[in-house]
């Protein structure tokens, strides 16, 4: 029985710059090139990679609000069943459905599932947990977290050409081009 030898698929390609700068403008040019299935790494926050990549704001904050405002509903519908409807009492004469009552609790109901929807919604929407990226794989990517800065162009990119990007890459300044196994 032979056994077929068979080479891993790439993920893409990756290229290492030493500062952040020649990472922002790399990233740029490769956007400006054409290229849409990019990303980078630092170890540092880059403020500028995020327009330079064309990222996208996120949707987060429009989740928390909803999240907030179901919260807050919620707490004044279930104080306003329980004392109106289902359990009403004369208390000192005052009426059944007194708002300036419900309004604590509502208001911590409100914070409490922002916060509940704030860390639910950033580790859905940051694609976590994720225990494997192929990212790992590629050499001297452990630098990342130190002093190095590295964009990845993905094979699955429609302009991505092993050769040609390779060079394209090469052509921005890289350090070095290393390829992503998947």
């Amino acid at each position: 029985m032979a056994h077929e030898h068979t080479t891993p698929t790439l993920y893409g390609l990756m290229a290492e710059f030493d500062t952040p700068g020649e990472l922002v403008k790399a990233a740029e040019r490769t956007r400006l090139a054409g290229y849409k299935k990019i990303d980078a790494y630092s170890p540092i926050p880059i403020e500028e990679l995020n327009e330079a990549l064309d990222l996208k704001r996120t949707r987060l904050p429009l989740i928390v609000l909803i999240g907030g405002i179901c919260g807050g509903l919620g707490g004044y519908g279930l104080e306003y069943w329980s004392s109106v409807i289902e359990y009403p009492m004369n208390v000192g004469g005052r009426p059944n459905a007194s708002w300036p009552a419900f309004v604590i609790p509502s208001y911590e109901l409100t914070i409490l599932f922002s916060a509940l929807t704030a860390a639910i919604g950033m580790i859905a929407l940051n694609g976590l947990p994720q225990p494997y990226h192929p990212v790992f794989n590629a050499p001297r990517f452990s630098l990342a977290s130190s002093d190095k800065f590295f964009l990845v162009i993905e094979a699955v990119d429609p302009k991505y050409h092993p050769t040609e990007t390779g060079v394209f890459l090469e052509r921005l300044g890289a350090k070095g081009v290393y390829e992503v196994p998947s």
